[in-house]
Parts: structure tokens; sequence; C-alpha cells
């Protein structure tokens, strides 16, 4: 991991087996429900629900700074606690990785391999979640230079040096697929015109670990996706696409990189904007 930009952003699983009982780090699991990996949990963890403790009624992700703390006090989070979140899904550890950073929260590590990783190796797993005495967390306010708004984008489409990096499904880009189902009435499927697409998926390995940075650089080099630009990558509810800011900025080390959180859930229910199918 000594060839990425920030090494240090990242743990292996080993590292977080020696810290299981280290009261100075907080396993997360992020997840739809605390159900989803139903007796596989990892010692140590808590829960977080994606709905409603991360994200609003709009699927939008929740910004509002008082519901951040709450989830990070009770969860017996400081501001000095080292987070390792992970989930079913690879994009978690990046998706808390922006979430916690756009709040100033510095002690956030992404799990390589994930939940996965973890499992394929016969670490030990546990059916219950576990609770810590809550704290009074204390947020900063939120750093507005890790997103980029919907105005900003759509002036974006006329500049050569800025890019729109769709990291969703073929079956999304391709217009097949609305947020997370086939397109229904009123509903806009498609991209963002002029988005480059390159799925989020593309960055790992079979078993989860990150690829390596030439390998990661070749991947967005060979699509225009390079350090020069300021790339802004979307998905459908900007997830997806701050786990890819993540690979870009600390990984690849790519200096002008934000999030474009409201993606397609907000662009394709605005009036008027470019759709492509």
């Amino acid at each position: 991991m000594t060839d990425y930009a920030c090494p240090d952003t990242l743990v292996d699983t080993q590292w977080l087996a020696d810290h299981l009982d280290d009261p100075n780090v907080r396993i997360v699991e992020l997840a739809m429900g605390p159900d989803l990996l139903e007796n596989a949990h990892i010692p140590g963890a808590v829960f977080w629900s994606i709905f409603p403790d991360l994200s609003q009624p709009d699927m939008s992700i929740q910004l509002d700074q008082e519901t951040i703390e709450n989830v990070l006090s009770r969860s017996g989070i400081s501001p000095e606690t080292t987070v390792v979140a992970y989930g079913s899904d690879i994009a978690i550890g990046g998706v808390v990785f922006w979430l916690l950073t756009l709040f100033g929260h510095e002690n956030v590590k992404v799990l390589n391999g994930g939940h996965q990783k973890w499992i394929a190796e016969s670490r030990p797993v546990t059916t219950e979640f576990s609770t810590f005495a809550p704290t009074r967390y204390q947020a900063k306010p939120l750093n507005s230079k890790l997103r980029v708004l919907q105005a900003e984008v759509e002036t974006s489409l006329k500049e050569s040096d800025q890019v729109l990096l769709d990291v969703r499904t073929p079956e999304e880009y391709r217009g097949e697929i609305f947020i997370m189902k086939p397109p229904e009435g009123q509903e806009r499927a498609g991209h963002i015109p002029g988005a480059v697409h390159v799925e989020h998926t593309d960055t790992v390995n079979d078993d989860g670990t990150f690829k390596s940075f030439n390998d990661l650089k070749h991947l967005y080099s060979q699509r225009g996706i390079t350090p020069d630009k300021e790339v802004f990558p979307y998905c459908a509810i900007g997830g997806r696409s701050a786990f890819i800011w993540f690979v870009l900025t600390y990984l690849l080390g790519y200096p002008h990189v934000r999030n474009y959180d409201g993606s397609w859930n907000q662009w394709s229910r605005l009036p008027g904007v470019l759709t492509e199918p």
C-alpha cells in the first residue's frame, strides 16, 4: 500500500484484527438495515443505518451538522477516535471517509478489502453489535471545498479542464435503471451529457482490495481522467462517487476532486437540464 499517495488512509485486515480491543478505534458497520450482514458483524462494531442516519427522506446524503454529531456521539466517538467503516458494498469505507472528513474528523481509515476480505480470511465475527458510553461530539462546520453543486456542474459541461465522472453501473449510465430500478412515469434515466463512465467497482481486485497505484492510474488516464483536470464524480445519490473521490484524492493524489453528492438523484429531477440516454 506504500505506492499510494496517502497510504496511511488505508488499513488492512490484520491491522484491524490487532486493534479490535483498542479503545481509540471505533468500527462502524453501515448498511440499509442491521440484519443485512446478520451473524457476521466484525467484533466491536457499532451500527449506522444508511436511512435515516446518513440519508434524508429524498435520498440525498445527510449533511445536517447536528444529525452527524448525534450519530457520532451515540457511537462513543470523540475527535481523537480512529473510525474504520465497512458494509456489504466496497464503497462504504470511502463514503464514511468523505462524510466525516467533510465535518472535520481527521482520524478515518478505509479497510482495504472491506468486509469481503475479512470474511474470506475466516476472521472472527459476532451476532451482536457493540455499544459504548456516549460522548458529546462537536463537529466542525461543513467543508464546502469537498463538494460541487449543481450550478457549477452545469457550467462545467462547457469547460475543457473540468470533467464529469459517472461511476454508476453500465445499466444506470445507459438509462436502463433509474436510481435502483427501471424508470417509471416521469423519471428520467441516463447520464449527464459528456460524462465519462468508469464504474466504481473497477477500482478493486476480486478480493475487494484496491488495485495498485499503476493500475488505478492507467484505469483513469486512459479515459482522460488526469490530475491536471478538475474531476467531479457522481453516481445515483452521492455515495459511490464519494468512494471514488477517496480513490482519486488519497490513492492517486489528484489535487482537484470534488464530489457531486446531489448526483443523478438531483440532476434528473431538475427542469430544463440536459440528459443523455
